[in-house]
């Protein structure tokens, strides 16, 4: 069964290096690193009250341990990751990916609110733009214009080497800038059976 990103990449996937088609490929794959995580003061009341519908993280802070564990069930991909900080305290933020029209795909936090991304190969580099957020009521997604929210996504993830990736995403906001920020190095690996790295 080929992944949402496999399936809107096509015959592109193969320009990824090793280390990118880990990080989406089928079966179970797991991406352990860390990750920086910004966004300015003013946002944390906003990013709390997302993260209580299963977006994104509303804490700060510098090489954060994170753990990314993926796993397809029929067409949905779905992602668990842990992001443990330094004191010990650990958040989740989990979600489902779907194929969509137009070489797109749809990055799901709940069962209703989801985010249509684009993604291209350029020079080996995996790049993302945000399309828009979308409801999904039933069979309809009712579109919403990303500045109506939190603003425009891009996403860019690149190989360090056959196992490893770094990536980078933003929000930015037409008025406001850029409202949020992670980044992070990873190895991606491929989960066995046992649970163990193969």
């Amino acid at each position: 069964m080929l992944t949402p990103m496999q399936i809107a990449l096509g015959d592109h996937w193969q320009q990824l290096p090793p280390a990118l088609q880990t990080h989406y490929c089928e079966g179970h794959t797991r991406d352990v690193g860390a990750l920086d995580i910004e966004f300015p003061r003013w946002m944390h009341p906003c990013l709390s009250l997302l993260h209580l519908v299963g977006a994104l993280v509303p804490r700060r802070g510098k090489q954060v341990a994170t753990v990314v564990d993926k796993s397809v069930v029929g067409e949905r991909q779905f992602w668990k990751r842990k992001i443990r900080f330094a004191d010990g305290q650990e958040i989740r933020f989990n979600s489902h990916w779907e194929s969509a029209p137009d070489n797109t795909l749809i990055e799901y936090v709940n069962p209703l609110l989801g985010l249509q991304m684009r993604p291209e190969v350029i020079a080996g580099r995996l790049h993302y733009q945000g399309v828009r957020f979308v409801v999904r009521l039933g069979r309809w997604r009712l579109p919403i214009p990303e500045w109506l929210v939190l603003g425009h996504t891009t996403i860019v993830e690149e190989a360090i080497d056959e196992e490893r990736f770094r990536m980078d995403f933003r929000l930015t906001h037409p008025l406001f800038g850029e409202v949020f920020r992670y980044t992070g190095e990873f190895r991606a690996m491929r989960i066995g059976e046992g649970g163990a790295g193969s």
